[in-house]
């Protein structure tokens, strides 16, 4: 493994700590590089850091009752890219359960997410 590689899979790590307890928003300022793109599966990218922050803060603040579990399962590193599947599971304002089954792929820049797509089941 290279230092980008050790770089990478150490960041990643530590995102994964935020995310397993619910804490979306600190991962995102953290990690997240200031022109990021965010793609959930074919939808239209979310650009820019800005952006995707005010879209987690809507969902959080309009939408979550309760934040259940984030859990990750394998991860690889390769480059300067990772992949992960996770599972999680949230409670929604509205009574539902969001459970969402994905796998992530990640371009890293600088140490921090350029780009990022979530494939669900």
């Amino acid at each position: 493994m290279n230092n980008t590689e050790i770089t990478i899979e150490n960041n990643l790590k530590k995102v994964h700590g935020l995310l397993e307890k619910g804490a979306f928003i600190e991962a995102m300022e953290t990690y997240l590089h200031d022109d990021v793109q965010l793609r959930e599966a074919n939808a239209e990218p979310k650009v820019g850091k800005k952006a995707a922050l005010d879209f987690e803060h809507d969902l959080i603040n309009n939408h979550l009752e309760e934040f259940v579990s984030y859990k990750i399962g394998d991860y690889a590193v390769q480059g300067n890219h990772s992949f992960y599947d996770a599972v999680m599971i949230l409670k929604m304002k509205d009574g539902s359960t969001m459970h969402s089954e994905q796998v992530v792929a990640t371009e890293w820049r600088d140490g921090k997410i350029y780009r990022e797509r979530y494939y669900h089941a």
